[in-house]
């Protein structure tokens, strides 16, 4: 029982998590010999052995008995070998989650009054201490903008079972921690983790079933019931203590400048999955989930505002607020509350009366129900001023307060739901309309000058474009029924529930403009008679390519040229938002392209629209992975270039990021916390810039050189080279993954070999699997290069932008967490899946020699020994991993030979399927990455 021993002493913390893993170790090692015997535990012992030796020494003779030991495994044997490295990094990552939580604390109680770096304290102390007066911060509060929008991408690979056992597994280590346990407490602890690894292993971790849109949808809904609910609220209360201890002066009360949206629902582009009345059906349960939510906490408050009118002297208002809900609202689903002097109990049966009503369509437009959350915010401050009308402030800042906050964050609509489709299908749609209109025969056959020129004059005519009496193709129906669907939607759950209408791939004016002709034909875009308009949801480009980056301003520029067009983002407090995709810019140029790129186009369409007296809201679209934008959620705004951020961030938040960043409340506030501390220094730095800028327009020159180089390398692997897709196919396990039930998407924009036309979830997710993670820093090493040419004062240039350069800094950052992640010699033995000898080998080397010169430029950049040096705990972790995910990378390998095999003589095996699946689930857990 020593793991259960609270270390002491200097190093308790990494003490700690070293122990909680060693004790999760402990207990699945008997539950190995209680599920498979001795025999299992001394292989899975045997086989970890091994590669941990290997790790420490690469030799080919050892190499080559540790592959045959790997491939003479029995099957039933192997089976459960897999399952036993794979549980363990479940548990590896559920005691690093925890030890994340822990790090939090101690530090708190070790510093006192000290303030924590990165902390909402940090960046108000800052505030104060730069001289910025109450005034001033006020304006930057208001200013400021973070949303962060979940999607459905298909990344998660674990269940929501799995995922609800981690849950209450991390709930039960963080109780080792606990001094006052007793011996035997601590024995029941021990059977409780014990029970909870055995139905771990017993529940299967693949889902039997492709995932349905509305299952996406509940699985996304669970963060916001679990801890969203709670923990933004905290967010703000921390701010508002922040501001008043350091401008004690001004009575402090956030806008809601941080909030959660999701795509999961409205997000149809490649997914025909989602409909129209998917879409409702989306809205509808997250209504009911919010709803649900202020019920369940108004019945809270009933212990806590048991005040009686024998003792206090409540407010008018609410005497009067009471009378009034007596003649409207009939108590059917609540019972009356019968004590006559406890008015606000009274008060919050009413209340919770009219929250039943407001799911209720019988009671639509009726005066017993919430028309609109700001209905039970008012309500709830009646309560509140009442509380401090006889001194009950203490009540009313913990319970009420706290509940208006979640009204204002969350509302009738828990998130706002983002629509997002591809631009051909728009441009579909309106050719057959135009055509059947007898407008233009051909509207996508036409220049784009004259698309432009005809939407123009069909958005300032009043007169409709379709007809209740001309019949569409499905495709053409479908997407007029999404703008039909949202114009109801804003008139049901407020205009707050849909605001955006996300345009994939936009490469031209006319992309956008579809658009809000569409918008217009339902009525989310009107002119008025005196010239002005009324607009309620927005089209919002999405460039994705290097080639749409490089259009971008170019197209903005024309959009906000036209008067109508103009008018309508007027109508949107001259606020236009605008995506760019960092997975399919990265899987065009590759990282160093995509990073300058994306950097260039923010500063030139910040530019342009501030010629038009437009503020822009930048959405990035950042994937999980390496290779997808993937980066802690506080770098990734710090990494902005200021003057960009002014119009406010959306940032989408993906797979299985969702669940390590939100499944936990300690987790959660911290990300939120650092994210919310990133915000506020953007903003101080968008009002003082550092003086640097001189040095920081010549390291830009040089990085637009890096780009280039970087650039034509890229593309002369993938597009160039006639047989890197087979390579690439072969090689991985692309096939595999696509079987792999994680999402109700396809891995496919349209049924199609094109590389083109590959999502870049997949791309990224295959090469993570095989431990190449090329999309993360292939070519890299190359544009580096370009620059240094071997020169020392080349070198020096570098470390210089390393150290004073951020965006410089967070490139090298991630090239270098991604060149330590990756295993070349462990790709070598994927690489052996490619038929082609001479294709293998021509381009595996060409992989090899990019990588080792990536390698070591990074290693002088840095001035590191080994990569991760300046990131010890960081380094230890990866360390730790690698022996672990070693054995199912192999194992892969050989189950993947064995089942295409199998498949090229028109056979299959069930079985031996779900063992690649089980390896695919192992490694992302290790690799803590899929796509």
């Amino acid at each position: 029982m020593t793991e259960l021993t609270v270390t002491a002493g200097k190093n308790n913390s990494s003490n700690l998590l070293r122990r909680d893993i060693r004790f999760l170790g402990n207990i699945l090692g008997e539950v190995l010999v209680h599920q498979g015997g001795n025999e299992l535990l001394d292989i899975v012992e045997k086989i970890r052995e091994a590669s941990k030796s290997l790790r420490a020494s690469f030799v080919p003779e050892t190499h080559e008995e540790f592959k045959e030991m790997i491939n003479g495994l029995a099957p039933d044997i192997r089976h459960q070998v897999i399952r036993a490295f794979a549980i363990y990094f479940q548990l590896v990552n559920i005691a690093e989650q925890n030890h994340r939580i822990r790090r939090k604390r101690d530090y708190e109680r070790a510093v006192g009054e000290t303030i924590q770096p990165g902390s909402i304290e940090a960046s108000v102390m800052e505030l104060k201490e730069r001289g910025f007066s109450c005034e001033e911060v006020q304006e930057i509060l208001e200013g400021m903008s973070l949303e962060l929008v979940m999607t459905a991408h298909p990344t998660e690979a674990m269940r929501r079972a799995i995922l609800d056992i981690h849950k209450r597994i991390a709930e039960d280590v963080m109780q080792l921690d606990n001094p006052t346990l007793t011996f035997r407490e601590r024995e029941q602890l021990r059977e409780k983790l014990l029970n909870e690894v055995i139905t771990l292993w017993q529940t299967d971790e693949l889902r039997d079933r492709k995932p349905t849109v509305l299952d996406e949808v509940r699985n996304g809904m669970y963060y916001f019931h679990e801890t969203l609910f709670h923990v933004l609220p905290d967010v703000y209360q921390e701010i508002e203590r922040c501001l008043g201890k350091y401008y004690p002066e001004h009575n402090w009360h956030l806008p809601t400048f941080l909030k959660f949206g999701s795509w999961i629902g409205g997000d149809r582009d490649g997914n025909p999955s989602v409909t129209a009345d998917v879409t409702w059906e989306t809205l509808k349960m997250q209504r009911k989930l919010a709803v649900r939510e202020y019920q369940r906490l108004l019945s809270s408050l009933f212990k806590h505002l048991s005040f009686s009118t024998t003792i206090v002297d409540v407010s008018d208002e609410l005497k009067s607020s009471i009378l009034k809900d007596s003649g409207t609202v009939e108590l059917k689903k609540t019972p009356c509350w019968t004590n006559e002097k406890e008015p606000y109990r009274i008060k919050l049966t009413y209340m919770t009366e009219k929250l039943h009503n407001v799911l209720d369509e019988a009671h639509k437009g009726q005066p017993d129900r919430y028309a609109v959350p700001e209905e039970l915010i008012e309500d709830l401050k009646i309560i509140d001023r009442s509380l401090r009308h006889h001194y009950a402030d203490y009540v009313a800042d913990t319970y009420i307060k706290k509940l208006i906050r979640q009204v204002e964050l969350f509302g009738f609509h828990t998130a706002k739901l983002d629509i997002r489709q591809h631009s051909k299908e728009h441009e579909n749609a309106m050719a057959e309309i135009l055509a059947s209109m007898n407008i233009t025969p051909d509207y996508a056959g036409l220049p784009e000058p004259e698309k432009v020129k005809l939407l123009e004059e069909l958005l300032n005519d009043p007169r409709p474009l379709t007809s209740p009496y001309q019949e569409y193709t499905e495709s053409t129906t479908e997407c007029l029924e999404v703008y039909r669907t949202v114009y109801i939607a804003q008139k049901e759950f407020g205009k707050g529930c849909v605001s955006s209408y996300l345009i994939s791939m936009a490469e031209a004016t006319s992309d956008v403009l579809e658009v809000m002709v569409f918008a217009k034909e339902v009525g989310l875009f009107q002119k008025e008679d005196d010239g002005t308009a009324i607009c309620t949801l927005q089209a919002v480009p999405l460039f994705e390519t290097i080639d749409d980056l490089h259009n971008a301003p170019s197209i903005m520029r024309e959009l906000l040229s036209i008067p109508v067009y103009r008018q309508s983002v007027a109508a949107m407090n001259d606020l236009q938002e605008i995506m760019l995709g960092y997975s399919d810019s990265n899987k065009d140029g590759g990282v160093i392209t995509a990073n300058w790129e994306l950097r260039v186009a923010l500063k030139e369409i910040t530019a342009t629209a501030k010629e038009f007296g437009v503020k822009l809201k930048f959405f990035h679209g950042r994937g999980g992975a390496l290779g997808r934008g993937g980066m802690p959620l506080n770098r990734s705004i710090m990494v902005q270039p200021a003057e960009t951020i002014g119009g406010g961030i959306k940032i989408t938040e993906q797979g299985e990021v969702i669940s390590e960043r939100y499944a936990l409340q300690g987790i959660a506030y911290r990300s939120l916390e650092q994210a919310t501390s990133a915000l506020i220094i953007s903003a101080i730095h968008a009002r003082a810039p550092k003086p640097c800028e001189l040095k920081e327009t010549r390291w830009e020159a040089i990085v637009k050189e890096m780009s280039e180089t970087a650039l034509k390398k890229y593309q002369d692997l993938i597009f160039r080279e006639p047989d890197f897709l087979s390579f690439f196919k072969e090689s991985t396990p692309l096939g595999e993954v696509g079987e792999l039930n994680i999402g109700s998407r396809p891995s496919k924009r349209k049924n199609s070999d094109r590389f083109e036309d590959l999502r870049a979830i997949p791309w990224v997710f295959a090469w993570t699997q095989s431990r190449y993670l090329l999309p993360a820093w292939y070519a890299a090493g190359t544009g580096l290069q370009q620059f240094y040419q071997g020169k020392p004062e080349n070198l020096k240039v570098m470390q210089d932008m390393y150290e004073h350069f951020p965006f410089f800094r967070s490139l090298i950052d991630t090239l270098k967490f991604a060149v330590v992640k990756a295993d070349l010699n462990i790709a070598r033995e994927y690489s052996k899946l490619c038929s082609n000898e001479e294709i293998r080998s021509r381009i595996f080397s060409q992989i090899e020699e990019e990588f080792i010169l990536t390698k070591n430029l990074i290693l002088a950049i840095t001035c590191e020994q080994e990569l991760l040096d300046n990131q010890p705990t960081l380094q230890e972790s990866v360390r730790q991993r690698n022996p672990y995910v070693d054995p199912l990378s192999y194992l892969q390998v050989q189950l993947l030979k064995e089942l295409r095999q199998i498949r090229e003589q028109d056979a299959d095996d069930a079985d031996l399927l779900r063992e690649v699946l089980l390896t695919i689930n192992g490694i992302a857990a290790g690799m803590r990455n899929t796509g």
